[in-house]
């Protein structure tokens, strides 16, 4: 396997935009985000003088997110929580058995794959944010009932994202048949797969090792609002 620049993933929002995702970019130079219809995050290089960008961007969603270190931030807005999150890694394809059909996911089901995912995890997916990478999903009954799929991408990293279950449908394996499927289709682009769970959610994270992932740091996902 190539080597690669793992330290970019000090800094995943920062990079993304900076290389595969550019054209989704919002770019005040010192501070870099994701366009708010794809995606509520922006990161930034530390020193840098960020607080006006960061106003600047406000102008164009009520909430979003820094990724990384703790920004610097006007009066104007408010530091509303901070998630700290486990950046996880996996080095190897992941070899489980396949049991349910698993469908990639096109532009005809992106109403219920929002859906889905604010219904588990809402406030970070927008309906663009499907346009980011590929997702993949288990339907029963011609329901879309589990999906997993990419979001934030640079040169040599791919990140698994949306790892979520219908309620209704848990403990049945679908998200680990998944997340399986998603890293090895990650690794047939010749990229590493990683992933961010927050620190608390212990059912996750030990899903992920089990299925090889490492902890490789500690990141915060700071939430901002006006």
């Amino acid at each position: 396997m190539k080597t690669q620049d793992d330290k970019k993933l000090d800094n995943p929002v920062w990079f993304s935009v900076s290389e595969t995702y550019q054209s989704f970019a919002v770019d005040r130079g010192n501070v870099k985000f994701y366009h708010p219809d794809y995606c509520p995050f922006g990161g930034f290089e530390k020193g840098n003088a960020i607080a006006k960008s960061i106003d600047e961007y406000s102008k164009m969603v009520d909430s979003f997110f820094i990724v990384g270190e703790k920004p610097e931030l006007s009066n104007l807005l408010k530091l509303n929580k901070e998630l700290v999150s486990l950046q996880m890694i996996v080095y190897n394809p992941i070899d489980i058995l396949i049991k349910d059909q698993i469908i990639k996911l096109t532009e005809e089901h992106i109403d219920a794959l929002y859906e889905l995912v604010n219904l588990v995890q809402p406030g970070f997916f927008k309906r663009k944010t499907a346009l980011l990478g590929n997702y993949y999903g288990i339907f029963k009954n011609d329901e879309l009932v589990a999906v997993t799929g990419e979001r934030m991408q640079m040169n040599d990293f791919i990140e698994v994202s949306a790892v979520v279950t219908h309620p209704n449908h848990t403990g049945k394996g679908y998200a680990k048949q998944l997340v399986a499927h998603t890293v090895n289709e990650i690794f047939k682009q010749n990229k590493t797969p990683f992933l961010h769970v927050i620190e608390d959610n212990k059912g996750a994270i030990q899903l992920y090792e089990k299925l090889g992932f490492t902890i490789r740091r500690k990141i915060s996902f700071w939430n901002i609002t006006k």
